[in-house]
C-alpha cells in the first residue's frame, strides 16, 4: 500500500508519542504517583502504531494489560489517561481502572484488560455486532504469546471463522508471556501457524517494523471489511522493560535486553530509513520531539491538578441504567 511522506511523519510521531508517554509514566510510578501496577509497551511501538494506522475511527480495538500503546495509536486523549493512571475523577473510567482498564468508547476503544486473553469474547462480540448491523467496520484484538494459550483464543477463532466476522488478531509476540520463553510454551513455533486449523490467513512479520506491520495488517483489514473473515497476525516484537515495573527479569539475561534495544528498536529503525528518504531531518525530529514532551509534561500537570474522586463515587456506575442499589436508582 502506497503511503505519502506526511503519514509516515505522523507514524512516527505517534510511535514517539507512544515512547514518551510510557518513560514518563515509569518515571511517575519510581515516584509512587501511580498506584498498582503498571505494563510498559517500549520497544513495542511499531506493533501498535502499524496496526492502527490502518483503522478507522469508528473501527474498534481491545487490548490487553499492557496496552497504553494501543490506546493512543489509536487516538486516545493523554491527559485522561494520565489521570486514570493517577486514579483522578477525571480520568477515563473516573480513576477506577487504573493502568489495565481504559476504555473510550467514542474512539472504539473497548477496553484494555487485566485478564490474560480476556479481549477475545469482548472482540467476537463486537464482529457479531458490526455484521448484524450491516456496517463495514472492523474489529482489532491484541493479545500476546502467552494469550495464545488460553481456551479464549481458540475459542474466539473458531467463532469468528465460522461465521466469517469482521476480525483481525493481531498477536504481539515479545517472546515471553510473563517470565516464560515463548520457545518453551509455545507450541508449533508460531501463533500465526495456528491459523490453518480454522480456515483462515495467518501471517507472521517483523514487529519492529512498522511499514511491515501496516501492510500486514492493511491485507488483514480490507479482508475483513470484504466480508471474507478474520486472519491472525503475529507481529515477532520485544518488550525492553520488565513484564511490570519492578520485574527483576531473572529469566532473561541483561545482554539480550541490550542486544534487542541496539539493533531492534522500532522507532530507531524508522528514524533512520525517513532519514535516509529524506523526509526526516534533524531540526524536524528536534521539533517532533521537543513538542511531544511539552505535549506529555502538560498533561501530566493537568491530571496531577484534577481533584480525587469522593469516597461515594466508589458505589457509582456498578451497573447498567435501570438497576437499583440501596434503592436508588
Amino acid at each position: 500500500m502506497k503511503i505519502s511522506k506526511k503519514d509516515k511523519v505522523e507514524i512516527y510521531k505517534k510511535m514517539l508519542t507512544i515512547r514518551t508517554f510510557e518513560e514518563k509514566a515509569r518515571e511517575l510510578f519510581e515516584k509512587n504517583l501511580i498506584p498498582g501496577f503498571i505494563h510498559l509497551s517500549i520497544g513495542q511501538e511499531a506493533s501498535s502504531v502499524g496496526s492502527c494506522s490502518v483503522l478507522r475511527d469508528d473501527d474498534y480495538i481491545a487490548t490487553t494489560h499492557r496496552g497504553h500503546g494501543h490506546l493512543i495509536a489509536k487516538g486516545a486523549d493523554l491527559t485522561k489517561m494520565f489521570a486514570e493512571l493517577f486514579g483522578k475523577r477525571s480520568g477515563y473510567c473516573k480513576g477506577k481502572g487504573g493502568s489495565m482498564h481504559i476504555a473510550d468508547f467514542s474512539r472504539g476503544i473497548l477496553g484494555a484488560n487485566g485478564v490474560v486473553g480476556g479481549g477475545f469474547p469482548i472482540i467476537v462480540g463486537a464482529g457479531l455486532s458490526i455484521k448484524l448491523r450491516n456496517t463495514s467496520q472492523v474489529g482489532v484484538v491484541f493479545f500476546g504469546d502467552g494469550a495464545a494459550n488460553r481456551g479464549t483464543f481458540h475459542e474466539a477463532c473458531n467463532m469468528a471463522a465460522i461465521w466469517k466476522l469482521p476480525i483481525v488478531f493481531v498477536c504481539e509476540n515479545n517472546l515471553y508471556a510473563s517470565t516464560t520463553p515463548v520457545d518453551y510454551a509455545l507450541a508449533g513455533g508460531s501463533v500465526a501457524k495456528r491459523a490453518c486449523a480454522y480456515g483462515i490467513p495467518g501471517q507472521v512479520v517483523d514487529g519492529s517494523d512498522v511499514l511491515e506491520v501496516r501492510r500486514a495488517v492493511d491485507r488483514a483489514v480490507k479482508r475483513a471489511r470484504e466480508g471474507k473473515g478474520p486472519s491472525i497476525v503475529e507481529n515477532k516484537t520485544y518488550r525492553f522493560r520488565g513484564h511490570f515495573e519492578g520485574d527483576p527479569q531473572k529469566y532473561r539475561s541483561e545482554e539480550e535486553v541490550q542486544r534487542f534495544m541496539k539493533e531492534y528498536d522500532p522507532i530507531e529503525r524508522f528514524k533512520k530509513r525517513l532519514t535516509n528518504e529524506k523526509v526526516l531531518t534533524r531540526a524536524l525530529d528536534r521539533q517532533i520531539r521537543a513538542d511531544i514532551k511539552e505535549a506529555i509534561e502538560n498533561a501530566v500537570q493537568i491530571a496531577l491538578e484534577s481533584p480525587d474522586p469522593s469516597p461515594s463515587e466508589a458505589l457509582t456506575d456498578l451497573y447498567a441504567n435501570g438497576v437499583f442499589i440501596n434503592g436508588q436508582q
